[in-house]
């Protein structure tokens, strides 16, 4: 393969791999990679490493960058970097760590750029910061290759992509509230910009990374400066942005009717309050019923 005839699709793990590809065989100068060890070997990216698995790519080299020794070690320690992509800090954070955690089954180790650690660690180092945890060492991003080097580069281009902006970091999480008197909730709805009441379900139990959906059908019991067209895409958005806060309302369970109360942040939906909608929970039952004619005070 020569240069003029590598192709590269655009943002996405084939593109990552052409890329690759195509810089070894051109015998790139100056390669910031680094050639492998006798006992390093090629493992398939098991299922149980939910970080990684279904990246885009399926096999990856051991030891890693990280120098973790075992699969099993791989799997340990990259678990617990799931609940920060859970909060979806930055679009390229799980290829920066995946690059770390399983790199891809190439003849010679491939770093992230530099560019890519700092655009990852400048979005996820302050909602790690919320949980006392500082970014660490074994990421210092000044050991990472510059840019003019061959290295994986950021793949979001947040200037012209597409794709959702980075988040504002965020410490606050929502908890499932209890509905305490009629005229306490009745004050939520108020203050809120927008109230719904509607389904949550988890897509896959078994994942260890969250999934939610939600039923095609809402009621909708107040939508602000929201048109109702945007009210579903925008929940549904906000169901796929904020995974842990979906999941500690949820508390554990498969499915459930909630009642959402939050505010309208420029292109996305802020949840602040959530109850559970059952039978015992008969202020808030009462509460949605009075709604059509309550009357806000100004």
């Amino acid at each position: 393969m020569d240069a003029a005839n590598c192709r590269f699709p655009t943002l996405s793990m084939q593109w990552l791999l052409a890329v690759f590809i195509c810089l070894l065989n051109w015998g790139f100068p100056g390669v910031y990679g680094y050639f492998l060890r006798s006992s390093s070997r090629c493992m398939l990216i098991p299922r149980s490493m939910a970080l990684c698995y279904d990246i885009g790519y399926s096999d990856m080299r051991i030891p890693n960058l990280l120098e973790h020794e075992t699969m099993a070690e791989v799997i340990q320690q990259s678990s617990s970097w799931l609940p920060l992509l859970a909060r979806e800090c930055h679009p390229d954070a799980r290829i920066f760590l995946c690059s770390l955690f399983a790199p891809i089954c190439l003849d010679r180790f491939i770093y992230p750029c530099r560019s890519l650690c700092e655009a990852v660690r400048n979005s996820c180092a302050p909602i790690m910061a919320c949980y006392g945890y500082p970014w660490p060492e074994i990421l210092n991003c000044n050991k990472f290759p510059a840019d003019h080097n061959l290295c994986i580069s950021t793949i979001t281009d947040e200037t012209t992509s597409s794709r959702r902006t980075v988040p504002q970091a965020s410490c606050r999480d929502c908890e499932l509230e209890e509905a305490s008197t009629t005229k306490e909730i009745l004050e939520n709805f108020c203050a809120n910009d927008f109230t719904v009441k509607m389904r949550i379900s988890r897509k896959n139990m078994t994942s260890t990374i969250s999934a939610f959906d939600m039923d095609s059908k809402l009621e909708v019991l107040k939508h602000g400066p929201l048109l109702r067209a945007e009210i579903h895409p925008r929940l549904q958005h906000w169901l796929d942005l904020d995974a842990t806060c979906v999941r500690n309302i949820m508390r554990g369970t498969h499915t459930g009717v909630y009642v959402i109360s939050g505010e309208v942040q420029n292109d996305k939906v802020v949840v602040n309050k959530a109850y559970a909608w059952h039978k015992k929970n008969r202020n808030l039952q009462q509460a949605v019923r009075r709604w059509k004619h309550h009357r806000c005070r100004a």
